[in-house]
């Protein structure tokens, strides 16, 4: 005979209780605490960012200049903008237990076309067989005029 909406929703409350009562359909609980590293940049304080949060197995990096952050200065040129960029990522990365071949997405803004191939020059040499993910925004400017380049990655942790 057929179900009426009432005994369907009694049947559907009963299942899903009985499935949260066996251990097996209960979801896992990530028990790592969320980590907030920070580069020393005054721009994180200000501002009320981290340069990387790391959640369980993933890293997310952002607002990543051309700053060299122990003496805050910035390179005129957009090839060692991106090369302290990348460094200053891969610090962070490793600070929060990861590698650059864990960087699984990256997002590059730049505030000239002209920087690109240049640009993408350094990519080749950092990334070369890694190849996450990427998409390239031209904007209009970033927070300092001198700044050509901000670069933001995800990463995950690579199992054994």
């Amino acid at each position: 005979w057929p179900l009426t909406p009432l005994d369907l929703g009694v049947k559907t409350r009963h299942c899903v209780a009985s499935a949260r009562r066996h251990a097996m359909f209960r979801p896992a609980v990530d028990t790592m605490p969320r980590r907030l590293i920070s580069t020393g940049s005054p721009f994180e304080k200000t501002a009320g960012y981290s340069r990387a949060v790391i959640d369980g197995d993933f890293a997310f990096v952002a607002g990543t200049t051309g700053y060299d952050y122990a003496t805050m200065v910035i390179p005129a040129d957009v090839t060692n903008q991106a090369r302290n960029c990348f460094r200053n990522i891969e610090a962070a990365l490793k600070e929060g237990g990861f590698a650059m071949a864990d960087i699984v997405r990256a997002t590059y803004y730049i505030t000239d076309l002209a920087d690109a191939d240049a640009f993408f020059a350094v990519c080749g040499e950092v990334f070369g067989e890694i190849r996450p993910a990427t998409t390239l925004l031209v904007v209009a400017g970033l927070y300092k005029p001198e700044m050509k380049i901000e670069i933001e990655v995800t990463a995950k942790r690579r199992t054994a």
